[in-house]
This record gives structure tokens, sequence and C-alpha cells, in this order.
């Protein structure tokens, strides 16, 4: 996968993608992932990116000019114009639609994805209408800018990708994967300070082990996070753990 990223500030990726898996990744060529600085698409002296919004009001608006020319620029140098067209287009924006695992599952089956990092207090109206094919908001909260959204998007998707992770397997009892929050986790030492791992985990017995995380799952979505639990695909059997648990 390609991943590029339109930004004023590149140097805050630097660190994000130089250590853990996603160093790992890049190394084995998984992905790569490009930073663009918008100014270098500015063609005036002093490389302007953002000006007063027309009808007043407080702030600066990001110009639409200079992310218009670095999209294009990226699009006329890797795909011919039919791949290009088919090409995502994220807007990093407390406007857009929230991010989730589905959203990540969603964006990871794709080759090539561009962002582009709001700033101060938005971005023309015509790069929405436009430019971007959809916009996305980490959560329901004001960032100074999209470069940390950007990153949230870039790690949550890198991670899907195959090869990435050491076992194919371990994304898929993440929580928000299946619907649900994942089962509590346990490792060495069996016991620590009178705290016993369930004997369940210990048993050998995956029938068992796997219908323990899978109560659990539910149990801990529903204590902390239940609205989830609505879309959730539950059994009876496991309909009726919640009714019991709720009137305990």
């Amino acid at each position: 996968m390609r991943i590029d990223i339109l930004t004023l500030f590149p140097e805050m990726f630097q660190s994000p993608f130089s250590v853990g898996i996603f160093k790992r990744a890049i190394d084995q060529k998984l992905v790569s992932v490009n930073t663009h600085n918008i100014r270098d698409y500015t063609r005036d002296t002093h490389h302007t990116v953002d000006d007063y919004a027309y009808g007043g009001g407080a702030g600066m608006i990001l110009k639409p000019e200079p992310i218009f020319e670095a999209v294009e620029s990226m699009k006329s140098d890797i795909y011919s114009k039919e791949g290009a067209d088919a090409l995502p287009i994220l807007l990093l924006t407390p406007q857009g639609r929230l991010f989730t695992q589905e959203v990540t599952h969603e964006l990871s089956r794709y080759r090539h994805i561009i962002l582009i990092c709001g700033r101060y207090e938005g971005v023309d109206e015509r790069v929405r209408q436009h430019l971007v094919t959809d916009e996305i908001s980490i959560g329901d909260y004001v960032l100074s800018g999209g470069e940390l959204a950007a990153m949230v998007v870039v790690d949550a998707v890198v991670r899907l990708l195959p090869g990435v992770l050491g076992s194919e397997a371990s994304p898929l009892d993440d929580s928000h994967t299946t619907g649900l929050l994942e089962y509590p986790q346990y490792t060495r030492p069996a016991a620590y300070r009178g705290w016993s791992v369930p004997q369940v985990l210990l048993s050998g017995n995956h029938a068992q082990i796997a219908k323990w995380r899978r109560e659990w799952s539910i149990l801990r979505t529903l204590e902390r996070r239940p609205e989830l639990l609505d879309k959730a695909n539950l059994s009876l059997e496991e309909k009726q753990l919640i009714d019991g648990r709720k009137q305990s």
C-alpha cells in the first residue's frame, strides 16, 4: 500500500513512522508513506497557503490552489486517468464521518490513499466539494490540525495489511472488530500477589476458552460500551446472559 499525506508540518510524522511494527512494515516494503509539504505546491514568493475567510470571521482558511495541485500532481505521476479517478482522497476534519474499525477495514483494501491534513479554521469548501472523496473524523473533539488524526488513521490501517503483524490472527479479536470490546487477557505468572489467572484459560480446553472469551467480550461491552450491543450479532443464550447481568 502507498499512503501520501499532505500537511503543513511533515516533520511531525518522522518519529511515529520510524519505530515498532510501522518501521518494520516500511522496511519490508509492505507500505510506503510519503509526506508532502503543501507549501511546496504554492506559486507565490511567500508560499502562501492560507487567507482570510470571505464574509469575515476569526482564523484563516487553507487555500484551494496548492491542495488541488498537490493531489493532481500525485495522480498524474502514478495512475492513468481511470485509476486516478478511483483513488480515495481523504480530508481529516471534525465534520467527517466517524473513524471506526469498519472504516479501517474498508481503507485497508485500497492500494493507495491520500490524506489531507486540515489546519487553522478549515479548508476552502471547494476542496470538499470537488476534490476529496471522503471526510474522516477520529472523534467528537477538535485538534489543532489533522496531522495527529492522520497518524491514527494510518496506524490503524497499516496494522491490518497482510504481513505487518506477527500473526494474521492478531487483528481478528481486536476490540470493535467483532462489534464487541475485547475479552480480558492474561500472561505468566499464573498467580501474582494472590491474583490468579482464571482456571479455564489454563485448562487447554479450547472450546471452553472460546466460550469464556466470548462471554467476557459481551459482559465488558455491556459494562463499558453498552450501545455497541444494539448492533452485535448475539445468540439467545447471549441475550439471556446480558439480561441476567442487568438484573443482578
